[in-house]
């Protein structure tokens, strides 16, 4: 369900917000941290300081994105709402730890620990895509914590679709990028290799889709923006690139990422469903599971707008929120 070609948006890359920063900043060069896969890890996260007393807003990203992700968004919510603002980086994502374990279960279990942590009793949680499931975990099964919920452009349905994730993920493991070199050049030769390693697997791609039905083959405006997107992930230290993502886990848990939790329990809080009126993660065939486990939730849909919502239509996006606040 979330697929790689909807993963991509020039709007993605990291951008340096001009309000104040502080507490979870952590460089971006800073070396990976391993943790415990039994217990919460301590996630990195910036923070928006907002002059308001209301509740904080706090952003969740999507699989193989960051907290930089939002930073633009989180920028405008607080100049428009006064609202304090964090944005957060998912275990074996951004500058967070790197652990075996990827469930929504225990990315929950993270973000509980860091809103321990900093003394925030209740939020208003925002998440897309693999954040929106994060989410939607969180509220479920710590409703306390959660004021309101936003879920940007995916639903707690199981899903059956076929992605080409685990074609990418074995392209970034296998590739080899010199040392010393200049970034740019490191880029342009991952970018190579990530393209030829990913061809290959597209014959294969194609008679999967075949036999279910549907289009194997990306275009090639669409590879470039997976590859790009991707490549936001390179990181340089010491002379050695390599990715910041943990692609170990992330394969090992793939189909539990594109899954979702079987729960029984119901969050009756504020919720909004904001999905993209281009993309097809949030479809009627949902409704029925979404108002089982949300029966206050309210489905929206942005007109001209894709996976990325923030991102193709940053001033809907932003206004819905605020609509969503206000109601």
């Amino acid at each position: 369900m979330i697929a790689l070609c909807r993963l991509v948006h020039r709007g993605l890359l990291s951008i340096r917000p001009s309000c104040r920063l502080f507490a979870g900043q952590v460089d971006a060069a800073a070396p990976v941290r391993t943790a415990s896969s039994s217990s919460p890890v301590s996630l990195t996260y910036d923070v928006f300081d907002g002059k308001g007393e209301s509740t904080p807003l706090v952003f969740l990203h999507g699989l193989f994105g960051s907290k930089s992700n939002f930073h633009s968004i989180a920028k405008s919510l607080v100049q428009r709402t006064g609202r304090k603002v964090l944005t957060v980086d998912a275990r074996n994502h951004g500058n967070s730890p790197h652990t075996p374990e990827l469930t929504y279960e225990a990315m929950a279990a993270d973000l509980k620990h860091l809103l321990n942590q900093l003394h925030i009793e209740k939020c208003v949680l925002i998440g897309h895509s693999m954040g929106g499931k994060t989410a939607m975990t969180t509220a479920l099964t710590q409703p306390s914590l959660v004021e309101r919920l936003v879920v940007v452009d995916i639903s707690p349905a199981q899903t059956t679709t076929r992605t080409n994730f685990r074609y990418y993920i074995q392209a970034m493991q296998e590739m080899k990028i010199s040392t010393d070199i200049p970034r740019s050049t490191a880029r342009r030769m991952a970018e190579d290799q990530l393209r030829r390693l990913v061809k290959a697997n597209e014959q294969r791609s194609e008679l999967e889709a075949e036999r279910e039905g549907e289009s194997g083959r990306l275009n090639e405006s669409q590879e470039h923006s997976v590859r790009q997107f991707l490549l936001t992930n390179l990181v340089e230290e010491n002379g050695h690139y390599s990715w910041r993502v943990n692609l170990e886990a992330i394969a090992a848990h793939l189909e539990e990422i594109m899954s979702f939790p079987r729960l029984d329990s119901v969050y009756d809080g504020p919720t909004l469903f904001l999905g993209g009126a281009s993309s097809a993660y949030i479809s009627s065939d949902d409704y029925p599971e979404i108002q089982r486990l949300f029966p206050s939730a309210d489905i929206q849909y942005i007109p001209d707008a894709s996976h990325w919502i923030h991102a193709d239509k940053p001033l809907d996006f932003i206004s819905s929120i605020i609509s969503f606040l206000q109601s």
